[in-house]
């Protein structure tokens, strides 16, 4: 009773601060600190009474609120922005300070003739409305245009095409990621949906691989600074990571904004360990997405992406297996087939008979051979003798042989073939066919 007591009168301190008519007495009752148990009672009751349905405040908030802004011009940045099929624009308008939920309704977005996007910076005009269902207030528009691009938008686009310029995001630099990783680190928030939603598809897929978180802010001022830190000791890690994550859940842009820093940008690209981008949810394109050698949509996707699935992996072993299976039975049948054929023929079936059939066919080709020759030689030996023979008839010595002799003058040794040459007393050499004689010239006749 006491403790039950206790609780009504935080309720009724809590109460205080909040503008609605309540009696004098439970007001002032309601600002003490101490209260007898038949105080209690009575406030209890009195309580109960007065005490509001959610419903009730919700429409008297309502009240308040849509009567108190019935028309203002709203100017500030888009972000989150969604069209579904409905045709209504839903997106928060934001500045540095706060932003609001806002929503442009069918028949008015059908007159913007301009293109909505997150970073476009707008003018609007519209009312305030209370959606109870939710007991959250947004900003319904009427009246809109184009201010101009928004300055975290404008920022990310420069830095954008800078490192672009940079060849930071060309595809030349992208490294495949290893078929079968053993350690994957994941630069993460060690708290966040995104780390429990990477380890159950991985776990699901792949037991061979180990996964080591490496803490870090994923959101916040400070957040950038610590990704970066995590990125650089995954790199001196021992032995080294076969791949590197680094995301979180979704968010808008504000909150996924580390992942467009700069510095974070960098490091992704000069990891020397294959990287992989998991930031947010499909819609959400960060920097870090452009420079990382993957990107993942989601981190449950990039559990998929990091890691086979060892089902399939079993069915296209089982696979593989079957085809050389296969192709070692069509081998085997079709050398069974070649064997027989083989076997079947003459050389295999009676191999002596094949050389014996060689052995007279190069005899019969060695008695050619050597008659052939024998004949060659007895033809050239007979053209021999004959050309001996006509050699010989025309021979000088040959001449002599049957009687004749050759004169030459003793001194010049020229041949006398008429006696005219001759002259008395001169002295000449006759050549026989077997020797020679030095003779004196008597007499000399012309007369023949």
């Amino acid at each position: 009773m006491v403790r039950g007591s206790v609780l009504l009168v935080e309720v009724l301190v809590r109460q205080a601060h909040v503008a609605f008519q309540m009696p004098q007495k439970a007001s002032s009752r309601s600002t003490r600190l101490c209260f007898t148990i038949e105080e209690m009672s009575s406030l209890a009751t009195q309580t109960e009474q007065q005490a509001l349905s959610v419903s009730d405040l919700t429409a008297q908030l309502k009240g308040h609120l849509e009567t108190g802004f019935p028309s203002v011009w709203v100017t500030g940045e888009i972000s989150n922005f969604a069209r579904p099929q409905s045709g209504h624009c839903y997106f928060t308008l934001k500045d540095d300070g706060a932003q609001i939920r806002a929503v442009l309704w069918r028949s008015t977005a059908a007159r913007v003739k301009v293109d909505l996007a997150d970073g476009l910076e707008i003018i609007g005009h519209g009312h305030i409305d209370v959606y109870g269902a939710r007991g959250t207030y947004q900003l319904v528009l009427d009246r809109l245009e184009p201010k101009g691009v928004g300055a975290l938008e404008l920022s990310l686009r420069k830095l954008r095409e800078k490192l672009t310029a940079e060849g930071l995001f060309d595809r030349s630099r992208k490294r495949p990621l290893p078929p079968f990783p053993r350690r994957v680190a994941f630069v993460t928030s060690p708290t966040g949906a995104a780390i429990r939603d990477f380890l159950e598809v991985l776990r699901r897929r792949w037991s061979g691989a180990s996964v080591l978180v490496i803490p870090a802010r994923v959101q916040g001022s400070s957040a950038a600074a610590e990704i970066v830190a995590g990125i650089l000791a995954a790199g001196r890690l021992r032995p080294a990571p076969d791949v590197l994550v680094v995301g979180r859940g979704g968010g808008s842009l504000e909150d996924l904004w580390c992942f467009n820093d700069e510095t974070v940008v960098r490091a992704l690209a000069a990891s020397k360990i294959p990287t992989v981008s998991a930031v947010g949810h499909e819609i959400d394109v960060t920097l870090s997405d452009l420079a990382a050698d993957v990107r993942a949509l989601t981190p449950s996707e990039a559990a998929e992406r990091v890691v086979p699935a060892a089902d399939e992996i079993q069915t296209q072993m089982r696979g593989h297996g079957q085809r050389l299976l296969n192709a070692m039975r069509r081998y085997v049948t079709t050398s069974k087939t070649r064997l027989d054929a083989l076997a079947t023929q003459r050389s295999f079936r009676q191999p002596l008979e094949i050389i014996h059939d060689r052995s007279r066919w190069l005899d019969e080709w060695a008695t050619r051979a050597t008659t052939a020759v024998q004949r060659n030689i007895r033809d050239r030996k007979a053209e021999f003798y004959a050309q001996a023979g006509k050699l010989e008839s025309l021979s000088p010595l040959g001449v002599l042989e049957r009687g004749y002799s050759i004169t030459q003058d003793a001194k010049t040794g020229r041949v006398i073939r008429q006696s005219s040459q001759l002259r008395k007393g001169q002295l000449i050499i006759s050549q026989f066919a077997v020797g020679k004689a030095k003779c004196t010239v008597d007499e000399v006749s012309t007369k023949e």
